[in-house]
Order: C-alpha cells, then structure tokens, then sequence
C-alpha cells in the first residue's frame, strides 16, 4: 500500500514525498467508558492505521488530501482554525491549530493520508488520524513536545476543536502501543504498565457490524454527563474525584444517594468495569485466557443492560460467540452504538467462526459484517518513502 501511496502523493502534488509517518488504531480488550470516569483500561495498537506522506511546499499553505474521502483542504497557515461541518480534515486542521496556538511555527505542508482503519468503526480511525499528524508536525518543525505531550495535544483536539468528550484511551494507546503487549493504563494519574498478551492458539478477530456510528451525534456525551451527575450525588458522602476512585463494596454502601435508577446504573457500570480491569490485569498475565474471555461477556452485559451503549447488531456478534466452543469471549469494543465487537477465537478455528459469524448475523440483521484477523502491533513512528517498495519499520 505504502508504494502505491507514494505513487499517488506524486500525481497529486508533481513531487515525491519527502517524510511518511504510522500511527495504528486500537482496541479496547476491556474497560469501557472507564477512561473518562478515571479509571483503568485494557487497550492495545492493532496492525490496522493511518499513513501519512507529506513534503515541503513554498506556498505557506497545509494542503490535506486523502484516499479514503473526496474532501481536501488548502489552508493559508494562521491562528484560528475553527472546526468545518464533518469533514475528516478537522481531524489534522485541530492538530494544527493547537500547534499554532502553542507558539510553534508550522511551514507550507502537502500531506496525502491513507488509512485502513475501518471509519465509525470504534477502532480509533480518529485518534490515529491526529496522533499520526502531531507526530509528523513534532518531528518535521521540531517542536519538542514527548510523546504524552502529543497524547495530551491529541486529546484536547478531540474534546475542543472536534467537541467530544471522550477520555485519553484511545490517543494513549495508538502512541504507547508496542507489540504482542496491551497497556494497562491509569487514566487518572497516566500511568501505565504493559501487560504479556500471549494468545496462544487464540487470535483476536474483530468484527464489524458495518453500522457506522458518529459519536458526536450519539449519545456519549449524553453518557459522560450521567456520569457526572453520579459523581455530584456521590460526593454528598464520599470526597472522591472520579467515580473509579471507589470500589464496588464503597458505591454499594452509597448507592442510595444516586436517586435517579438510570444514573445509578450508569454508575454501576462504571464501578463494576473498572474491577473488572483489575481481574482482567491478573488473569491475562497468567494466560489464563478462558477466565479473561468470562469477563469479556461479562463487560458486555453490563454495556448492554446498565450502561446501554450496545445495541441488536453488537449483541447478536456476541450472542453468536457463546453459542461456539472455540471462543473464550466476546465483548463490544469502543464507545458502542455501532462500530465493532472483538472475539478471542482458536487460531484453527478462525475460517470457520467468520463464516458462521457472518450468516448469522446476516439472518438476523439483514447484511453481512466484516471479520477480520488482528495482531497486536506498536505505536506511533517514522516510516520509510521509497516508491518501490515501502514497509514499517
């Protein structure tokens, strides 16, 4: 792909590119909607993401292009960008504007992006987008910023310039990622420990409903406020910061201050999600893999009927899967609402289960999904430019 990138870039621009950067997407093995309540999530980088080509221009201008969208954008490089309908470009012009706003002099940049992170998704198409394009500004102006500093940066797009309030999960994980490993991240103080994911005879196979999902859009927001009402209700007893700075014995003694029944299930999840990420941390370093599957059903439940972020095409994945003894679990993968549920599957039974998994779905929801096969791969970086052959490095 990274060749005929390159190919592209010069019928695009009449030049080659000069300097190509990766950043992969992410799933989440367990720990959802944790992230932005401060407690731990069970990510890791997959082999899916984003490419990007860029080279000089003298024109002071950011010319943002990509395979996957017909939409581009030439921008006179100045402060204040403002965020432009739905277009996939705010994703790097919100990089940009917050490097401009920081003091940093950014020059004329022809960029070409090409991802194969599956858009809507729930793979973090987005964090990859932005982590991918603050790396290359960082490394092609010098600005200096560590790679936290690019999470951070990559955060506040996505909660300021694009207007969801999601945690750091997602851009965390696409920049820290490392190979065969999942990180098992403090989403309050950002500490982190990286955690042996040996599968054995498992793969991850993750499955896409193929119903795309706009967060903004959704009701995640919505979800992220029941939180917070939760948290108020909480703190009449309790001097906490996030609702993961309890654990499920303390929100049982204190739940009756959550009078509202659909807050206090939010809120449940929530608790209940982030002990489970702490179960998951043990098992999974035993590779005992048949009680890690247990808890992905179980987190799937609880998205399903307390925090209710699943919905009919994620749940019949899941319904599927425990009905076939070559999965040790399955569980909804993101924010919900759509997007992709993961499975760990018997490496020799993988043909089988997607084929199954998608007659199934299609008797059930009307179309069929994708299933595909994902490694654990590593984070952000530079790539090689050549336009006969390319490959990560």
């Amino acid at each position: 792909m990274n060749s005929d990138l390159s190919q592209k870039f010069v019928q695009i621009y009449q030049k080659e590119a000069t300097n190509a950067f990766f950043a992969p997407g992410r799933i989440n093995l367990i720990g959802e909607h944790t992230d932005y309540n401060g407690g731990l999530v069970l990510p890791c980088a997959i082999e899916f993401g984003t490419t990007v080509l860029t080279a000089p221009n003298n024109n002071n201008v950011l010319r943002l292009r990509s395979l996957n969208f017909d939409e581009f954008a030439e921008i006179p490089l100045q402060p204040g960008y403002a965020k432009n309908g739905d277009s996939w470009y705010n994703f790097p012009l919100g990089v940009a504007d917050y490097f401009i706003r920081d003091g940093h002099k950014l020059q004329g940049l022809d960029m070409l992006y090409c991802g194969d992170v599956p858009i809507s998704s729930g793979l973090s198409s987005s964090a990859s987008i932005e982590v991918v394009t603050a790396y290359a500004f960082n490394e092609l102006f010098n600005a200096g910023y560590s790679k936290l500093d690019l999470v951070k940066l990559s955060k506040a797009v996505e909660n300021n310039f694009i207007g969801l309030n999601s945690g750091i999960m997602d851009q965390f994980a696409v920049t820290f990622g490392e190979k065969d490993k999942t990180m098992a991240i403090n989403c309050d103080t950002l500490d982190y420990d990286l955690v042996n994911a040996n599968l054995g005879d498992y793969i991850l196979a993750v499955i896409n409903t193929n119903k795309p999902r706009k967060l903004v859009e959704s009701k995640y927001n919505e979800r992220v406020e029941e939180c917070s009402v939760a948290l108020t209700a909480l703190r009449q007893q309790l001097d906490i910061d996030d609702l993961c700075d309890i654990d499920l014995a303390a929100f049982t003694q204190n739940m009756h201050l959550i009078a509202d029944q659909t807050i206090l299930k939010r809120a449940r999840h929530v608790v209940e999600e982030n002990e489970r990420v702490k179960q998951a941390i043990n098992v999974l370093s035993k590779n005992n893999l048949a009680e890690f599957g247990q808890l992905m059903y179980a987190s799937h439940d609880s998205l399903r009927n307390l925090y209710e972020v699943s919905g009919v095409e994620l749940d019949t994945i899941v319904d599927y899967a425990l009905t076939n003894p070559n999965v040790a679990g399955a569980r909804m993968t993101g924010a919900g609402f759509g997007g992709c549920a993961i499975a760990l599957v018997k490496k020799d039974s993988f043909d089988t289960f997607s084929n199954e998994v998608m007659a199934y779905y299609t008797s059930k929801i009307g179309y069929a999904p994708s299933v595909y096969q994902q490694r654990i791969g590593g984070g952000v970086g530079s790539i090689t430019v050549n336009l006969q052959e390319n490959n990560k490095v």
